[in-house]
């Protein structure tokens, strides 16, 4: 695409300069038509003499270097020049100085110009030498196109790249977490229990697509998580709160292992059980979430430590949180609080 784009922008150049050696014989009637071209073009053009003394410079050179360049003026309409890297460049070492001075067009570079006013913008130059019938240089014209929106574009590609690299690498030690300490007594059961675990991740991934990866809602979170169980056996209390994306996470592959462990041994295992989860926001703890089962009979603690406890806690003490946990005749009591969430 970049190809693409210098190629159109040298060949614009290339056609001004073929219509200025196509025009009348009248040399000034030639130049009126060369600079009234110059003029009702929107990029930004100016031509010096073979010393480099601006000439002529069009009304959008005056839009693009944010001042009224002066005729006489050295090597460029700009008013301070820049490197691609940032370094300050001298105008006497400038693309148009190069190809003055080299007595040759200057390419595929990039440059950066600085108004008065402070506000910079990335370009591209196109300088190229003009010469007479003789093949003597009569001095140069220079073509300035604008490629901020193009940098900032590229930028924005790069920062998105690597935001996404970042969650590709969490989201795949996550799985590789849960592969490790899934356990199962058949093939089936592992299929299920991994799979249950991955469609949560995949839930809360699509919350954050939607919300352009800035979190979720922890509503929406646990609400998607319970929805299997009705609304006459879960119930849900406080305010909604936006979760950043890796606090959503976890509370998503939480909520979800507490509610398969309520199936398998706490209160969903019977017709009677409930959940009723609750959470609510201070200066003090951040983000504190309670998790209460009613209704069973005769619950136990299970005896295995799978994946529901392990790599949970794992994911919790990354974050600076805490959990505990309480077995009880009637299900499983269990307090998460996750600190830096203001109220």
């Amino acid at each position: 695409m970049l190809n693409l784009f210098r190629h159109s922008e040298e060949a614009a150049l290339e056609n001004i300069l073929a219509r200025r050696a196509t025009s009348a014989d009248d040399p000034e009637l030639q130049e009126k038509q060369f600079r009234d071209l110059l003029q009702a073009l929107p990029a930004a053009i100016y031509t010096t003499d073979a010393e480099g003394r601006i000439t002529f410079f069009n009304r959008a050179c005056i839009d693009f270097a944010g001042r009224t360049p002066k005729i006489g003026d050295m090597w460029c309409v700009s008013w301070k020049l820049l490197t691609a890297d940032g370094t300050p460049l001298p105008h006497e070492d400038c693309p148009m100085a190069i190809a003055l001075k080299e007595n040759r067009p200057v390419r595929n570079v990039e440059a950066i110009a600085e108004r008065p006013d402070g506000t910079r913008i990335w370009f591209m130059p196109y300088p190229t030498p003009l010469r007479d019938e003789a093949g003597r240089m009569l001095g140069a014209v220079n073509m300035l196109v604008d490629i901020t929106t193009r940098k900032q574009a590229e930028e924005r590609m790069m920062l998105l790249t690597g935001e996404v690299d970042h969650r590709s690498n969490n989201l795949l030690a996550v799985i590789q977490a849960m592969l490790r300490l899934t356990k199962a007594d058949s093939a089936e059961d592992f299929q299920a229990a991994f799979q249950g675990r991955l469609s949560a991740l995949a839930n809360v991934q699509r919350l954050f697509s939607v919300s352009r990866w800035s979190g979720a809602s922890i509503q929406t979170i646990i609400q998607e998580e319970l929805q299997p169980y009705g609304p006459a056996r879960v119930s849900m209390t406080g305010s909604d709160v936006h979760l950043p994306a890796s606090l959503a996470q976890a509370i998503a592959v939480t909520v979800h292992e507490l509610a398969t462990n309520a199936a398998k041994y706490g209160s969903l295992s019977g017709p009677a059980g409930k959940i009723d989860i609750s959470w609510q926001t201070n200066a003090d703890d951040g983000l504190v979430l309670r998790w209460t089962e009613s209704g069973g009979t005769g619950i136990a603690e299970p005896t295995r430590k799978g994946f529901g406890v392990g790599a949970v806690d794992g994911i919790i003490r990354t974050l600076s949180g805490r959990i505990t946990r309480q077995w009880k005749p009637e299900g499983l009591d269990c307090e998460l609080s996750f600190p830096g969430i203001a109220p």
